[in-house]
C-alpha cells in the first residue's frame, strides 16, 4: 500500500471531536485556584491514549502540571519521531470579548470556535488522530513515534525541560512541533530574552524633587537607550527573510515597585520587563553586554543613576537546514497531500521546540490555524485545515521513519 494512503484513514468527526473535547476541559495556569492547571486535560488525554493501546507515561513537573508520553513502537529498530503539542493554553480574558463560550468548542461556519482551538489543542489532536490512521492503516514503518504533551509551553516551558531533563529527547532523530502555523513549514524561529530592569531611586515630596531622586525620569534615559540599540540591530542584521527584524520590547511598567503609588510622591524605585526577540546572527551574550554598557554609559554622565539588568530566562534562536531528513518528509507530504510547493517560513516567538533543538533533535514548526490567531478572543480553526494537518503528520511521520 503507498504511504499517500495513510490518508485516508485519517476520520475527520475524530478529530473534531478530539479537539472539542480538549477545548471544553480549561486548562489555563491559574496559581492558587483549584484545579487551575493542565492535571484534568492531561488526565483526559492518557485515558485517550491507553484505549489506542500506547505505552503511556504520567509525569508530574510539579503538582497538578504533568506531562504525558506516548509511545507507538513498531518493534522493528530505526529512527525515533517525536510530536510535541502542549496541553496549557493562555487565560480567556474578559468574557464579554467573546462571541462564542471559550471552553465550548463551538462548531460554526466550518470551524471550531474556543481557547485552544487554534493554540494548540487542535494540532494536539491532529497528532494524536495521525497516529491513530497510522494504526488503522497497518502501513509497515520502523522506529517508533514518541507523543509529547506537555504543560507549560505557555509560561516558562518547565514541562519540555522536565520531559528533557528526564532524558526522553535521548535518541529523538526529529521532532515536529504541532503548532498553528497554516502548515506551512517553519524551519527557523526566533529567541527569547526575557529582562527585569530596575533602576533605583530615593523617595521625596513631589513639591520638592531634588530633595530625592527620581528613577522615572532615569528609566526614560534608560528605555530611550535601549530603543536606540534595537534600531542599531535592526540596521546591522536588515529583515530576515523568514523572522522579520530583531525587537527589544519594553513591556510592564510599574513604578513604585512595591506600595501604593501616590502623585505627589516621587517613588523610590521604578522597574519595567523587556521582552526581547533575537534572530540568527545576534549573540545573547553579546547584547547582554551592550545592555549593561547602556547601563554604564548613563551612570557616568549622571551620578545618581543606579540600574540593574536580570535577565530571568534566556531561550536561543533556530534553525534547521532545509534538507534535513524532518524537513524533507513534511516538505514532500504536504506536496503529496496538496499538490502545491510547501510554503518555509519562521516562527516568530520561541516554542518548547527551543530546548528540544538545544538538546539536538532536528526540529520543524508546523500545524493548523492561522498564525495571527492564537491568544485572540475567539480563537477558532478551520475544520478543513485541520484534516489536512492530520494527513500531514501521519504521511510525514511514515515517510521520515522509512527513509
Amino acid at each position: 500500500m503507498s504511504l499517500d494512503k495513510v490518508g485516508s484513514f485519517v476520520e475527520e468527526a475524530e478529530v473534531v471531536a478530539l479537539t472539542q473535547n480538549l477545548i471544553r476541559i480549561p486548562s489555563v495556569y491559574r496559581p492558587g485556584v483549584p484545579g487551575g492547571n493542565e492535571e484534568k486535560v492531561a488526565l483526559f488525554v492518557v485515558d485517550y491514549l491507553k484505549e489506542m493501546g500506547l505505552t503511556v507515561h504520567y509525569e508530574e513537573v510539579v503538582p497538578g502540571r504533568p506531562n504525558v508520553i506516548a509511545i507507538y513502537d513498531s518493534g522493528k529498530p530505526g529512527k525515533t519521531l517525536l510530536f510535541e503539542g502542549h496541553t496549557d493554553v493562555v487565560t480567556e480574558g474578559d468574557l464579554d470579548s467573546w462571541s462564542y463560550d471559550p471552553f465550548g468548542g463551538t462548531i460554526e461556519n466550518g470551524r471550531i470556535y474556543g481557547r485552544g482551538a487554534c493554540d494548540t489543542k487542535n494540532n494536539l489532536a491532529a497528532a494524536i488522530c495521525a497516529v491513530k490512521a497510522i494504526q488503522r492503516s497497518e502501513l509497515p514503518f520502523t522506529g517508533k513515534i514518541i507523543l509529547c504533551i506537555p504543560c507549560d509551553e505557555e509560561s516558562m516551558m518547565i514541562g519540555i525541560k522536565d520531559f528533557i531533563r528526564r532524558g526522553w529527547a535521548d535518541g529523538v532523530d526529529g521532532a515536529i512541533i504541532c503548532e498553528p502555523e497554516e502548515n506551512q513549514i517553519c524551519i527557523t524561529q526566533k529567541g527569547a530574552m526575557r529582562a527585569i530592569l530596575r533602576v533605583y531611586g530615593k523617595m521625596a515630596h513631589g513639591a520638592m524633587p531634588l530633595t530625592g531622586i527620581n528613577p522615572n525620569t532615569r528609566m526614560a534615559r534608560a528605555i530611550v537607550a535601549l530603543d536606540e540599540l534595537e534600531r542599531q540591530e535592526k540596521e546591522r542584521l536588515g529583515c530576515h527573510p523568514m523572522l522579520g527584524y530583531p525587537s527589544i520590547t519594553p513591556t510592564i511598567l510599574q513604578a513604585p515597585v512595591k506600595g501604593d503609588a501616590q502623585i505627589n510622591v516621587v517613588p523610590d524605585q521604578c522597574m519595567t520587563t523587556l521582552d526581547i526577540r533575537t534572530v540568527p546572527g545576534q549573540d545573547h551574550a553579546v547584547l547582554r553586554q551592550q545592555m549593561e554598557d547602556i547601563l554604564v554609559a548613563l551612570s557616568k554622565d549622571d551620578d545618581h543613576f543606579h540600574a540593574e539588568l536580570e535577565i530571568i530566562e534566556e531561550r536561543p534562536w533556530t534553525e534547521t537546514d532545509i534538507n534535513d531528513p524532518i524537513v524533507r518528509a513534511v516538505a514532500e507530504s504536504y506536496k503529496a497531500i496538496t499538490g502545491k510547493d510547501p510554503i518555509y517560513n519562521g516562527v516568530p516567538g520561541a516554542t518548547d521546540g527551543t530546548f528540544l533543538h538545544l538538546a539536538g533533535v532536528p526540529i520543524i514548526t508546523t500545524g493548523a490555524g492561522d498564525r495571527h490567531v492564537p491568544h485572540h478572543a475567539d480563537e477558532y480553526v478551520d475544520i478543513a485545515e485541520l484534516v489536512e494537518t492530520t494527513k500531514l503528520y501521519a504521511r510525514a511521520a511514515l515517510v521520515f521513519l522509512n527513509e
